[in-house]
């Protein structure tokens, strides 16, 4: 991935509604911070635009020096219910008054309140919830609870399928799982009982029937009996990409016939993300495990892992913990940023302003269709597939080209992330209203014909 240069460059001065460019890009004044963590960090936290954040507001970000974007990342995917939430604040600053930070396992009022209310979210099959730290922490959870419930079966009972191109955290059995090859070369040695198929997104690849996975299962000489658990995001996160209704319905009952629980990563997905509270509803299916993080707080880190009391009571008390296990701040956030999306119905608005995002990415498409190969996503995640002219071979450079263009124009975006590189990922917070979305689109609009 190429590096976001921090040599300041004139850019055009910006003063509108929502974004303000006062600055050189990145911001002179910010050089000692940025120096400051490219010295004592290791370079791999250095691949976000170079802006030095201080502070945000729903669905805007500032920096110290005048400079404020509207912002499509939503910090990777965290705030939804947007940044700087004042009932968030102030129930953090309210549970970090009381004198009560930290309490491991010992019990406090606010853990028992945020697992009912986590409960009462989800499938009504669902009755525990295991709160943790992050979202690799939960899937690698979900992987244990599969393996210790395939194995009081058959000891052999303990395959775990997965998908190409997939992403479930940074952690080793999570990157196993996952479906990028560059980010596990380093494990040398693989589990051979994880096993891949191919994605069914209809873009990256094409057949997307049902029987593709049997086939490929088959190839590698997995026996389904043997299989414990199939993982999957339920879009996945690199290019927003959904599976099929029809796929997803068959794969319910393929795991149904060989007793293997279905686990759907919702780490990105869930909490009205995709316009729906939990994405895997777009498919009509319930799954067995949902793994959560990131918007469940809209601030501070906290996971949890939901399902049944049957395989989440399989360990016994104190066998599976986790030091800030329901930290009492992280719970303060989470509660009052549960509420705030059911308060404020931002399930709703990330469905009525998908409609809108969705509008104006078909419209960039048409007005560069050798460029942008695919446009996937519901509700207010989508990817943009960039590729190379006359073909589809992904394009990295155009996509990093369009983030950074983006930053030094008043929208900002992570890095592009995905097959190749090459996805342009848009996650504005569920707070994004129709003025805001418009003029972000027109950004947009504006540095694609600049960039290709």
């Amino acid at each position: 991935m190429p590096q976001f240069d921090i040599t300041p460059v004139a850019v055009p001065k910006i003063s509108t509604r929502f974004r303000r460019i006062r600055t050189k890009m990145p911001a002179p004044q910010s050089l000692p911070v940025l120096e400051e963590m490219r010295r004592y960090e290791p370079q791999s936290m250095q691949g976000m635009p170079p802006v030095v954040w201080k502070r945000g507001d729903g669905a805007l970000v500032e920096d110290w020096w005048g400079n404020r974007w509207i912002d499509w990342s939503s910090g990777v995917l965290v705030t939804n219910a947007g940044h700087g939430r004042k009932p968030i604040v102030d129930a953090v600053v309210k549970q970090a008054k009381s004198g009560l930070l930290h309490s491991y396992l010992f019990p406090h009022k606010l853990r028992g309140k945020l697992a009912r209310m986590l409960v009462e979210r989800a499938p009504k099959t669902m009755d525990k919830c295991f709160l943790l730290s992050t979202g690799s922490e939960a899937v690698e959870c979900a992987i244990k609870l599969c393996r210790t419930r395939g194995r009081q079966a058959d000891p052999k009972k303990l395959i775990i399928v997965s998908f190409a191109r997939g992403f479930h955290g940074r952690t080793l059995g999570a990157q196993q799982a996952g479906g990028i090859p560059g980010l596990k070369t380093w494990i040398g040695n693989l589990d051979p009982a994880f096993a891949q198929v191919e994605f069914p997104d209809g873009f990256r690849f094409k057949d997307t029937s049902f029987e593709v996975f049997e086939k490929q299962l088959a190839g590698a000489g997995v026996d389904p009996r043997l299989v414990c658990g199939v993982i999957m995001e339920s879009y996945q996160g690199g290019g927003a990409s959904f599976a099929p209704v029809d796929y997803m319905r068959k794969l319910r009952a393929w795991c149904d016939r060989n007793s293997a629980l279905l686990v759907c990563d919702e780490v990105q997905a869930g909490f009205g993300r995709t316009g729906k509270y939990w994405a895997f509803e777009h498919y009509g299916v319930r799954p067995d495990f949902i793994c959560c993080g990131k918007g469940i707080s809209s601030s501070l880190p906290l996971s949890c892992l939901l399902g049944n009391h049957e395989v989440m009571d399989l360990y016994p008390p104190g066998s599976m913990t986790s030091t800030h296990s329901a930290n009492p701040i992280c719970c303060a956030a989470a509660i009052a940023n549960l509420q705030l999306i059911d308060r404020e119905r931002l399930v709703r608005n990330a469905a009525k302003m998908g409609e809108r995002l969705f509008a104006g990415l078909a419209k960039l498409q048409q007005a560069h269709p050798t460029r942008i190969g695919a446009v996937h996503g519901k509700g207010l995640v989508a990817g943009v597939q960039c590729v190379k002219a006359g073909g589809e071979e992904p394009d990295g450079d155009l996509a990093f080209r369009v983030v950074d263009l983006c930053y030094k124009r008043g929208l900002l975006m992570f890095a592009p992330v995905g097959f190749g590189g090459a996805t342009v990922k848009i996650a504005p917070p569920l707070v994004v209203n129709a003025a805001q979305l418009d003029e972000s689109l027109a950004v947009l609009a504006e540095v694609f014909a600049e960039a290709v």
